[in-house]
């Protein structure tokens, strides 16, 4: 047995569902980098597009659930928490899905194999296989086990990102908002880097580095505010007092 072979009936094991659709497993664990493009190749695209839905409707199905009487608000505010890339990398992990992916050989030396946004997507597309092959029953019943974890944590205060410590930062010095400016983008579609660049009234712009946008957005303003920090700890003031 192969390592991927063997791999593939490990994840099976740890979602508790043997496919009868075999061609519909491979699909979802297929990689757009696969064939790079070749219409041939059928990748897991188009079944994250359900995957997604169907994640929603497991999601929102919980949370009203657990807690009959929230509010629209709060409940929105969960979900957000519960249903993206974070988590479902997370949910990808746990059950054995990256070494069952099947990805081009360039995707997997730039890591995409590690990728939160690459497995995110594929656990996606899992799901939507599994609903797909097994019904909705069973597509909850993966969404149950591999999410108790993110539930457990669901109401814990979360640390708020760098561009929100920026942007208050900013506002409590009466300096106009950060401005995010995207300076490249390269790398093949299926793994491209983002680079991008953030300017505050007064200071250097810095830059960042992400797989995303948003996660170059997050990086530029980490490397800001790092770089700002004075010797007390503290974000100096900008040395032009006019501003």
């Amino acid at each position: 047995m192969n390592v991927r072979v063997a791999a593939i009936a490990e994840l099976e094991r740890r979602i508790g569902h043997s496919f009868t659709d075999r061609d519909l497993l491979e699909r979802a664990l297929t990689h757009a980098s696969v064939g790079d493009g070749a219409k041939a190749v059928r990748h897991n695209e188009r079944l994250e597009f359900l995957g997604d839905r169907v994640l929603n409707l497991c999601a929102a199905e919980r949370l009203m659930a657990l807690d009959p009487d929230a509010r629209e608000g709060e409940m929105s505010r969960r979900m957000a928490s519960l249903v993206n890339y974070h988590a479902c990398s997370r949910a990808a992990r746990a059950c054995g899905l990256p070494e069952a992916l099947r990805l081009s050989p360039s995707a997997s030396k730039v890591g995409a194999r590690d990728s939160d946004a690459v497995l995110g997507d594929a656990c996606e597309a899992l799901i939507a296989a599994l609903y797909i092959d097994g019904g909705l029953d069973t597509a909850r019943a993966f969404f149950l086990k591999f999410w108790e974890h993110e539930f457990a944590r669901v109401d814990e205060p979360r640390a708020k990102d760098p561009k929100t410590q920026l942007q208050e930062w900013a506002q409590g010095r009466g300096l106009a908002l950060p401005a995010y400016e995207l300076v490249a983008r390269t790398g093949p579609d299926h793994a491209p880097t983002f680079t991008v660049k953030v300017s505050v009234q007064g200071f250097e712009p810095e830059d960042g580095q992400g797989r995303s946008r948003q996660d170059a957005e997050k990086a530029a303003a980490l490397e800001m505010l790092l770089k700002r920090e004075g010797a007390d700890g503290h974000i100096p003031q900008p040395s032009d007092t006019r501003l």
